[in-house]
């Protein structure tokens, strides 16, 4: 490899065999003389191919299931690749999974020492190590209880302390910042930046785009396993929101799809056009009397694309479409975000904003865009839709739709809280 490349990565491929039932690995175990094959491959990993500088932060983004783990372990040597060709050249740690290379029964002292002696450190070095481990773990009298008694941000502490105290050439980082608080994330990210001033190496996979954003030099988007993008943090996010609202095509020269064509048949007749494009809830809540039935809603862009990633301060375009089945006396629609805690962030509703349609007859439907600005930090929110009615004082659900789909928000502008203040900072000197 040359000198300034740390992880070249040509032509990888992942494949598993995939069994209906079990008797069937069996089955073509014993299948000798006629090499019957009772399973179907699935792809993993089909043709990745990329090189890591040294010095750099390079992001690794995707959907679930996209293959972003399985590459990690194939780098880390933890899976053997089925083909193509992986070198490494420097010293790596690594956080994969939460916990992994620890022993749940051992206490946090006894976990440093047997990870670093697992690095080649000899007993001195590793009494030298220790202080420094547990004082940024920061996990106070944990330290000497077994892991077993850990909650996963306490975990998450322990792990990565050691990952950055072991001296590594590469540090690859797999979600494993996503459990703790938010104090020491900022710790991590701020020693993401002194190991990039020291010439280290981060291969660091996530979703936050922020963090992508914010640390990475350059990213890499795979979907269902296979090479889309390598660039700027932005060249991929951008391309990756597409994937998410299912607005990407491959075979198409700019990956642009006409989603203003979504916007102008607007009052084309068929559910669920624009909530497909959408990442769902696989179980939502969704509940009421159905006299009134939420039949689609979609997020759009100040660009009229539908997505659910938007740039803080941006603005939010929610379009729902009701399907009246029965007459309604002033119904209202309305929603809101919530945190992931469940805590209620913002919304609103068409009372609220005093619009009245007295009532509606059965069969009717409606579409209520509502229009509003984002000035939240970044993160991920929750959307909740719904339809209700006041029955003299009590407020009757006729179709909730509760965390249906989300909200990401994004931006290299940080903040501390929910809210971010878009404060002008000035000063003088006297």
């Amino acid at each position: 490899m040359e000198k300034d490349i740390v992880i070249s990565v040509k032509n990888l491929k992942k494949k598993y065999p995939l069994y209906k039932k079990p008797i069937h690995r069996l089955l073509e175990s014993f299948s000798f003389i006629r090499h019957k094959s009772y399973h179907k491959d699935f792809m993993a990993l089909n043709d990745i191919s990329f090189e890591v500088h040294r010095g750099e932060c390079f992001g690794i983004i995707g959907t679930n299931g996209s293959g972003k783990s399985t590459l990690l372990k194939i780098i880390t040597g933890v899976l053997t690749q089925s083909s193509g060709d992986v070198k490494v050249d420097g010293k790596v740690s690594a956080l994969l999974e939460l916990g992994a290379g620890f022993n749940l029964d051992y206490t946090g002292i006894e976990n440093i020492k047997m990870n670093a002696m697992i690095y080649g450190y000899s007993k001195q070095k590793v009494d030298e190590l220790i202080p420094k481990i547990c004082e940024f773990a920061d996990i106070g009298d944990f330290i000497n209880q077994p892991l077993k008694s850990y909650s996963s941000g306490m975990f998450a502490r322990l792990a990565f302390a050691v990952a950055i105290n072991v001296d590594p050439d590469i540090l690859i980082v797999d979600e494993a910042l996503s459990v703790g608080d938010i104090f020491f994330q900022a710790k991590c990210y701020k020693k993401f930046e002194e190991f990039k001033a020291l010439g280290k190496t981060i291969l660091f996979v996530t979703h936050d785009m922020t963090s992508v954003l914010n640390y990475c030099d350059r990213a890499l988007l795979i979907n269902d396993g296979e090479f889309i993008k390598i660039g700027t943090p932005s060249e991929t996010i951008d391309i990756y929101k597409k994937i998410l609202a299912n607005s990407y095509s491959k075979d198409s020269d700019n990956n642009d799809v006409n989603n203003n064509e979504v916007l102008t048949n607007i009052s084309e007749k068929g559910e669920g056009k624009w909530k497909s494009h959408l990442p769902l809830n696989p179980t939502p809540n969704i509940y009421g009397t159905k006299d009134a039935e939420i039949i689609d809603f979609g997020l759009f862009n100040q660009k009229d694309e539908i997505t659910n990633v938007f740039e803080k301060f941006s603005k939010v375009k929610l379009i729902v479409k009701v399907k009246f089945n029965n007459n309604v006396e002033h119904p209202i629609v309305a929603f809101k975000l919530k945190n992931r805690k469940g805590l209620e962030i913002m919304g609103t509703n068409t009372w609220y904003e005093d619009i009245d349609l007295n009532t509606v007859e059965k069969g009717t439907i409606y579409i209520f865009t509502f229009l509003f600005d984002l000035p939240l930090s970044c993160d991920q929110y929750l959307l909740d839709i719904s339809v209700t009615r006041f029955e003299r004082d009590n407020l009757i659900a006729l179709c909730r739709n509760y965390s249906i789909t989300t909200i990401d928000v994004v931006s290299s502008r940080r903040n501390v809280g929910i809210v971010d203040p878009n404060c002008i900072v000035t000063f003088t000197r006297e």
